[in-house]
């Protein structure tokens, strides 16, 4: 009996490392098949790095330019959400202030030009309401201190079916359930 069990041993060795080559060769290509996840920048400014004064109430008040990467093969559209979490005070925030709604971007589109306006936005994109109950891009314009500025973008299922122009609160009562994957990208500003 023990003759017989060192003789199937290399056999079974065997078969492990031939078991483990698969596996190993196998999650090499299931992860080069993984599509890239979604990135989204700025050639403004870098992640958690300030935000030029060209794009806030101290300058133009322009939006900046951003450009993403990775937006999953199933999307069919992208929302991008700017805001600031600190608002008034960072040392004591009390609201988020909403800077910038954009929804039903074309899940093709690969970024946005600086100084977008509302004729400039891709064909079937559409704005929502602001702080300041515009549908635009309102650059920073912190009262005191450094604020932070997230730009989200997200990648949904669906267009969104929206009428009129919607609030940040509607269109993520719209967006939940869609989402597919986000991406983040924070400026920083103070005057």
């Amino acid at each position: 009996m023990r003759q017989l069990q060192r003789h199937h041993r290399p056999a079974r060795y065997t078969l492990l490392r031939y078991l483990l080559w698969i596996t190993v060769t196998a999650s090499g290509w299931l992860h080069a098949e993984v599509p890239m996840s979604l990135t989204l920048t700025s050639q403004a400014f870098s992640h958690n790095r300030s935000i030029p004064s060209n794009y806030t109430c101290q300058g133009r008040d322009t939006s900046p330019p951003l450009r993403w990467e990775g937006v999953p093969a199933n999307a069919q559209s992208l929302v991008l959400i700017v805001e600031d979490p600190d608002a008034p005070d960072p040392r004591a925030p009390k609201m988020t202030w909403i800077h910038w709604v954009l929804y039903n971007l074309p899940a093709d589109t690969t970024g946005l030009h600086e100084d977008m306006s509302h004729s400039d936005l891709p064909e079937g994109a559409k704005e929502g309401l602001n702080s300041w109950h515009h549908a635009s891009y309102g650059g920073p314009c912190p009262p005191i201190g450094e604020h932070r500025y997230f730009f989200r973008l997200y990648a949904l299922d669906r267009m969104l079916d929206l009428s009129g122009t919607p609030t940040k609160a509607e269109l993520l009562l719209a967006m939940k359930g869609h989402v597919i994957e986000s991406a983040e990208l924070i400026g920083l500003y103070h005057k």
